[in-house]
């Protein structure tokens, strides 16, 4: 089978995000997805903005579909793939029907058959696809654009329609794998949560029936149980640092950094993002993260997303790191007395604090920016404290969650890395699959949502 060559104008159409003014923004309605939605090569609106749904027929030009390809136009320099400019995602079910903004563009193949929705994905995630973004985006290192007109001419290769299908099928396979053990971590940490919830909120722990409740500040708590602030459990914390991108006479020391935006996938030992910095002698002697330290943010923040998101620091996570790491300045070490509390139970209070809203209670706004009352917290907020047999045995329950946790996180770490060893070579046709008989479940035209 032949390949061909051509330009993306040639075989897609691209449709600008929509620009409105803010005082057409509404409390509910249609949901708009900014660049700043756009997170692990898809989109998530559970921050988003709205606009009426009385607006929609002037709009619905930029309303995006299931598995369309979007880009973004406007963002930092492509060798920072965080937050780059040229960045690709895919639409998800979850986020069709919405609204497209600014500074990203929808591209989406013409209907002609030439090429697949799936395909052009895997191509934008491309050496080829980013290249081309770094030789043609204009701006600064913190703010570069990428035009249209510029995407418009990008080469590519493409290879018959039915080529197209088998390689993303090829390449799918790989991403319904990582879904699906992403879903399983997902259920495994609800597990954990909620044997803690059924122990220490609810005190329905091994043995319950057997042990009288009696009063105390918190209320009726199981007797033996002690009332403690959460001050009075930790050992140590203090504020992370940032350190320099340079070396100078007192940043000689590299050290990772896990910030806030880093926790959700350091959960599951995925750390690709967080970057390497220079710090000084004391930083580092100081705030290196050990073993059963946690992590906790304290600025930043969004609507619909409070600050009070902790990470657990095991022994596996920190071995994903070539190196020694701390965390971020608006982040907090927390390091708890564990012959007062297990750091377990220390941390899953601290998620539960975080879903039931009492996190909430200790925000502070300012400029734009979440702020934490830590030191309120510690000394307002308090937990009926377990006898050791207790937490030993909760330790025992929820240790094994958190491997089965991080075990998949390595899978679908080789997973990741395996795919993306395969993808130039499946694009570029270095690897033929003209013989590879795989069922892929696509339709040879491609119907739009």
């Amino acid at each position: 089978m032949k390949w061909h060559h051509t330009i993306l104008d040639e075989v897609v159409d691209f449709t600008n995000g929509g620009a409105w003014d803010q005082s057409e923004y509404t409390d509910e309605g249609i949901r708009v997805a900014r660049v700043t939605n756009f997170i692990n090569e898809s989109i998530d609106l559970s921050d988003c903005k709205y606009l009426s749904h009385d607006s929609y027929s002037r709009y619905r030009k930029h309303e995006l579909h299931e598995g369309d390809l979007v880009v973004a136009t406007v963002g930092s320099h492509p060798s920072q793939p965080a937050s780059a400019v040229g960045r690709p995602v895919r639409v998800p079910r979850s986020a069709s029907g919405c609204l497209l903004n600014q500074n990203a563009v929808c591209i989406r193949p013409k209907r002609d058959n030439q090429l697949l929705k799936r395909y052009l994905f895997f191509f934008a995630k491309t050496d080829t696809f980013k290249h081309y973004i770094l030789a043609n985006a204009r701006g600064a290192a913190s703010q570069a654009r990428m035009s249209i007109e510029r995407m418009r001419q990008m080469p590519v290769m493409l290879p018959p329609i039915e080529m197209q299908r088998k390689i993303a099928g090829v390449l799918s396979a790989y991403d319904d794998l990582i879904e699906n053990n992403t879903r399983r971590i997902a259920i495994l940490e609800e597990m954990a949560q909620a044997i803690y919830r059924e122990w220490f909120v609810n005190f329905r722990f091994p043995g319950h029936d057997k042990v009288k409740l009696i009063n105390s500040p918190l209320g009726k708590i199981p007797e033996g149980w002690k009332p403690q602030t959460i001050g009075s459990t930790l050992d140590f914390h203090i504020g992370g640092g940032w350190g320099q991108d340079a070396a100078d006479d007192e940043f000689t020391n590299p050290a990772f950094v896990i910030r806030g935006t880093d926790i959700p996938d350091a959960r599951s030992l995925r750390v690709v993002e967080c970057p390497l910095r220079l710090h000084t002698n004391s930083n580092i002697r100081t705030r290196k993260l050990r073993p059963n330290d946690l992590v906790f943010e304290v600025s930043g923040g969004s609507k619909g997303q409070p600050v009070g998101r902790c990470l657990f620091v095991s022994e596996r996570l920190l071995k994903r790191f070539d190196g020694d790491v701390i965390c971020a300045s608006f982040c907090k070490v927390i390091r708890a007395n564990s012959a007062i509390l297990a750091p377990e139970i220390l941390y899953h209070f601290l998620l539960e604090s975080y879903t039931d809203g009492t996190i909430e209670q200790y925000e502070v706004q300012s400029t734009g920016i979440k702020n934490f009352k830590f030191t309120v917290f510690l000394e307002s907020e308090s937990l009926a404290v377990p006898p050791a047999q207790v937490q030993a045995n909760f330790v025992g329950h929820v240790r094994p969650i958190l491997d089965a946790v991080h075990a998949l996180g390595k899978k679908n770490e080789i997973l990741r890395n395996t795919r993306d060893l395969m993808l130039p070579k499946l694009i570029s046709g270095q690897l033929d699959v003209e013989e590879l008989d795989i069922e892929t479940g696509e339709p040879l035209v491609e119907a739009e949502a």
